[in-house]
């Protein structure tokens, strides 16, 4: 059984990183009037504490997703992920991610992104002229097309990123994840995107949970991603963020920058 996002070998590489098919909404679609958004005070406390958390200088995490989306028949497939990812700032970043469809890494050391496929043996090398992980996010989502809801908590203003495009925002309960108390937030993005977010409710708000539901899209696709093992003590050395191609690995060569007339959904693409 094919999956939609092995048309071509880095679609392939970048969408098996964070366990998603490259879904684009058309531009007509992409065009929404501004407002100011009306969120909760309480949505907005929690989410000024999450990216206050997230902005420390490193730090690393794990995350199980799953991509629900529907094939050309209509029927819903599920494609399953787990990554682990390590974040010094501003940038070096390093994501192994095993799943359905291989065993894929990515490593940024400040001024090239490397994407290699363990399981093809092959990979690919971006140059990030800004040279931060906010940069190399811009440059992978808009040279490949990527759809990348998790780049929001990586940004260096994780809280500003989440909430940009969105609309509404509300707290819907308090619930308990692994024994731990979370709020449930619900937040809308025009056109058609609903998310919500669990963040621990105690002083370091951190994320527990993501779904994110993309209802103007056939069969309304969602991304759910669960996170764990969260670790603000690593200290990574630069070393740990240099890729070296195994003797047997093969690069290949990306072709020229593209001009697009869609817009990525959720991830927002050049705005991650």
């Amino acid at each position: 059984m094919k999956l939609r996002h092995i048309a071509i070998l880095v679609g392939l590489l970048v969408a098996s990183i964070i366990g998603f098919v490259p879904i684009q909404v058309p531009a007509a679609q992409a065009t929404t009037q501004q407002k100011k958004p009306a969120i909760s005070e309480e949505a907005s406390a929690a989410l000024m504490g999450m990216g206050q958390a997230l902005r420390a200088e490193q730090f690393s995490f794990q995350a199980r997703t799953i991509r629900v989306f529907s094939d050309e028949k209509g029927e819903p497939l599920h494609i399953f992920h787990t990554m682990k990812i390590a974040v010094h700032r501003p940038n070096r970043l390093l994501v192994d991610v095993s799943g359905d469809d291989g065993a894929v890494k990515v490593v940024f050391d400040g001024k090239t992104v490397i994407v290699y496929s363990a399981t093809q043996k092959k990979y690919a090398s971006i140059p990030v002229p800004e040279g931060t992980i906010a940069g190399m996010l811009k440059e992978a989502v808009g040279r490949l097309g990527i759809d990348f809801p998790l780049a929001d908590f990586l940004t260096e203003a994780p809280n500003k990123a989440f909430l940009t495009g969105v609309t509404e925002g509300t707290v819907v309960n308090t619930v308990t994840i692994d024994g731990v108390p979370c709020l449930h937030m619900f937040f809308v993005q025009p056109p058609g995107i609903e998310l919500e977010l669990w963040t621990e409710k105690n002083a370091q708000p951190l994320p527990r949970r993501l779904i994110v539901t993309y209802r103007n899209l056939p069969g309304q696709p969602n991304f759910i991603a669960e996170f764990s093992d969260w670790n603000f003590n690593i200290h990574p050395s630069d070393a740990d963020f240099t890729f070296q191609p195994p003797p047997d690995a093969v690069q290949i060569q990306l072709k020229p920058r593209a001009a697009s007339t869609a817009t990525p959904a959720k991830g927002k693409g050049g705005k991650p």
